[in-house]
Parts: C-alpha cells; structure tokens; sequence
C-alpha cells in the first residue's frame, strides 16, 4: 500500500515538472484527472470486501449425554426450535462420532465408555457366578 501512494506522489511529482510554465493552466485539467483517478483506487485497496454479509450461518445445538451404564441419548436444538429430544443412540455411534471429530472429543467419550464397559464385565462376572451357583444347586435337586 506504501509503495502505491508513494508511486502516486511521483507521478504527479514528474507531471508537475515536465509542464511548462506558460501551459500551466491547459496542464491543471490533466493533472486532476491523473491525480484522481489514483485517489479513486486508494479506497478500493484499503478496504476489503466483507463476506460476512454472503455468510449464512446456521445454529444447531447438538447435545449428547451418557450414563455410566453406558446409555447415550442427544437432544439437537435448531436456533429456538427443538428438533430432537431424548433420542437413544448406541454407544458404538457416539465413538465413531467423537473420533471424527475431535481426538480430545474422542478420549473424552473413550473414558466413559471403558468406565462403562468396566462396571458391565463386573455385572457380567456376577451374573455368570450366580448362574454356575444355581446350576449347581439344580444339579443336586436332580440326582
């Protein structure tokens, strides 16, 4: 921009010199053509155009919650306007979801989920051991 105007001031500089004197006032009407026309051009390159006015932007609220049993639902939020709620999503989903997203967003959820699996194998665990206790008590009942 620097280098503009200073090109600018030395061509109105070498105008200004190159006009002999007694054609000074027939060289006053070409010189304000020559200066303006640069004037013209300054405001164009000091002032970007905005693309906030072509921008469109869309508010969508996309809320996902999990238990520690596992259980997700999302709720999705249109500016004002509730699109969703309370729908159930498998756990499965909201990790593929979260690795797409983000890898902070992905071991954010990945540590809820092992939480969750952790607490189903201890589950499991005690149901397999009540089942093998109540097979065997039927098992003494049949002989």
């Amino acid at each position: 921009m620097s280098d503009t105007l200073t090109e600018v001031q030395a061509v109105e500089e070498t105008v200004v010199e190159e006009t002999p004197a007694p054609e000074a006032e027939a060289a006053k009407p070409v010189e304000a053509p020559k200066a303006e026309a640069p004037k013209a051009e300054k405001p164009k390159a000091a002032r970007p155009k905005s693309t906030a006015k072509k921008t469109r932007t869309v508010e969508l609220t996309l809320t996902v919650t999990g238990t520690a049993e596992g259980e997700w639902q999302a709720d999705l939020v249109h500016g004002t306007q509730r699109v969703v709620s309370g729908l159930v999503i498998p756990a499965i989903a909201v990790a593929k979801a979260a690795k797409e997203l983000h890898e902070d967003i992905a071991e954010g959820i990945e540590t809820v989920l092992e939480a969750a699996r952790d607490q189903h194998r201890t589950r499991m665990e005690e149901l397999e051991a009540e089942l093998a206790k109540v097979k065997a008590q039927l098992a003494e009942l049949s002989e």
